[in-house]
């Protein structure tokens, strides 16, 4: 059986860390993942995808992140049940985060100056100027 999920979103809010009774580090955040298509009436809808990450990852997420960061998450779907106070069963369905890629560098969250255009008649196979290891997104 398979069952992984691969997600690229946006924080809507900062992670919430917490600690379990044993001490574990747990936090609870959300994804929101804009939908590659337009509806019938030409919007974008937007998914908002509930996640939980435990132990080092949710400290990590927790002291890294913070509402609007970019974050790549690999994890797995989880359904779960419980009675709440009104005696109602609630169903939930989140994302285990078991890895979290923190997508904005720091150059990013700061200002960045604009780049100028280059001139159209330029040669994009141009071996002059050269792809630097700080140019790669990896």
């Amino acid at each position: 059986m398979i069952n992984n999920t691969v997600l690229v979103g946006r924080l809507t809010k900062d992670a919430e860390l917490r600690y379990t009774g044993s001490g574990i580090a747990t936090a609870s955040f959300t994804i929101a993942i804009d939908r590659p298509f337009k509806n019938a009436s030409g919007e974008k809808e937007t998914d908002f995808i509930n996640c939980v990450a435990w132990r080092k990852t949710a400290e990590i997420l927790s002291n890294y992140t913070r509402k609007g960061s970019q974050v790549g998450v690999t994890g797995r779907i989880q359904t779960r049940n419980y009675t709440n106070n009104s005696g109602q069963k609630v169903y939930v369905t989140e994302v285990v985060a078991e890895s979290v890629q923190l997508l904005d560098s720091k150059k990013d969250s700061q200002q960045k100056p604009k780049q100028q255009p280059k001139p159209a008649d330029d040669d994009p196979f141009d071996d002059s100027d050269p792809i630097l290891d700080s140019d790669l997104p990896f």
